[in-house]
């Protein structure tokens, strides 16, 4: 029993020494639950929409001050035309818009009734549900308040676009495109060069006459030529078996796929030149990557509902850019100018990332 007991306390002094291992046991857990039970929600809130108002009265006016009011719309637009709404829908500026009727008090003093159209971008079919299910109450609460008692009703008239049947796969293929392409990638670049530190084989590539940035692009060719097989067939299934649509530039997609897929394989380096070991590669570009990929990516939860600080951490994360710039093509039908922002900015990120894994790559054994 003494010896049971000094073996317990030998490993328990040992974890207790371990920084890294104190911090996966007890840190993560805390971790996980703040995200999960706090910070992320399924919810919508500050979601931004457009208010099309041919003749504003005083209903009218009620209904957009309650609609801003709440914690759950931002009016950040003032419509004039039909042709703005669908502009902002586009560049992927509002997420709904709320269009009332010339002579909207004058129906309700009248028939008791005005109706109220709800366009709503589908291509996330779970919040768009939302989103018209949180203005309809509120238009509804709201009148029926103005109205001094008497029985007035609104009837609402949705219009959903992109996705009119409202297909989940519409919203989960250009986010598991994104998770997949960042994964698989960064995993298989990461063990490259620690590999060859492991087998020994480092040395004869260090004696090379060839400077390290291309030691690193000849690295990465291979692999990129591999993952563009992959999102090949990725992409076949999409549009043949689940039936997604490529509604915009297919140009613009590939393009934009090839950026992500480099940036993939130039972060999966910079973990190859970071860790010691091909377990450590794996565990950090397969698990440390999976949590922020899914919840700071947009894929499950919305963006615009998390707390701000999680909005400013979820820039950093590549899938976020990724797989709105697909959805912008693929459900949207954008081409090349639509998604600018989202390709510089991932164009950015290969840039850095490239420029990090030759400054760390160690041109001396230790």
């Amino acid at each position: 029993m003494k010896r049971f007991l000094a073996f317990t306390k030998k490993e328990m002094l040992h974890i207790l020494r371990d920084r890294r291992t104190m911090l996966i046991l007890l840190a993560v857990p805390v971790l996980q639950i703040l995200l999960f039970g706090f910070a992320l929600s399924t919810e919508v809130k500050d979601s931004r929409i457009a208010i099309l108002d041919p003749a504003p009265d005083i209903a009218t006016r009620r209904a957009i001050q309650a609609l801003d009011a709440s914690e759950y719309f931002d009016a950040a637009m003032i419509a004039h035309s039909p042709r703005e709404i669908d502009r902002a829908f586009r560049r992927g500026e509002i997420g709904m818009a709320v269009v009332f009727p010339p002579g909207f008090r004058e129906s309700l003093e009248r028939d008791g009734r005005a109706r109220v159209q709800l366009i709503a971008d589908a291509t996330d079919p779970n919040t768009a549900n939302l989103r018209v299910q949180y203005a309809t109450a509120i238009l509804s609460s709201n009148v029926a308040k103005s109205a001094a008692g008497t029985a007035w009703n609104v009837e609402t008239r949705t219009r959903l676009l992109y996705n009119p049947r409202m297909k989940a796969a519409y919203n989960f293929v250009p986010g598991v495109l994104g998770m997949i392409l960042l994964l698989v990638c960064a995993m298989m670049t990461s063990i490259s060069i620690v590999r060859e530190r492991e087998v020994g084989t480092m040395e004869v590539v260090l004696v090379s006459p060839m400077p390290p940035l291309l030691v690193i692009l000849a690295k990465l060719v291979p692999y990129f030529l591999l993952s563009c097989a992959n999102l090949a067939s990725v992409l076949l299934l999409s549009v043949f078996a689940l039936g997604v649509p490529i509604a915009g530039s297919l140009a613009a997609l590939l393009v934009l796929s090839l950026v992500y897929i480099a940036l993939g394989l130039a972060l999966g380096l910079l973990i190859s030149n970071l860790v010691a070991t091909q377990v450590a590669a794996m565990l950090v570009s397969g698990m440390a990557f999976m949590m922020p990929v899914l919840l700071l990516s947009g894929m499950v939860f919305p963006v615009e509902s998390m707390p701000a600080i999680l909005r400013w951490i979820s820039m950093v994360v590549p899938a976020r850019w990724y797989i709105a710039a697909t959805k912008a093509v693929m459900i949207k039908g954008l081409g090349f100018a639509g998604i600018a922002r989202e390709f510089s900015i991932l164009l950015a990120m290969f840039v850095g990332l490239l420029a990090a894994s030759l400054a760390k790559f160690r041109t001396r054994l230790d």
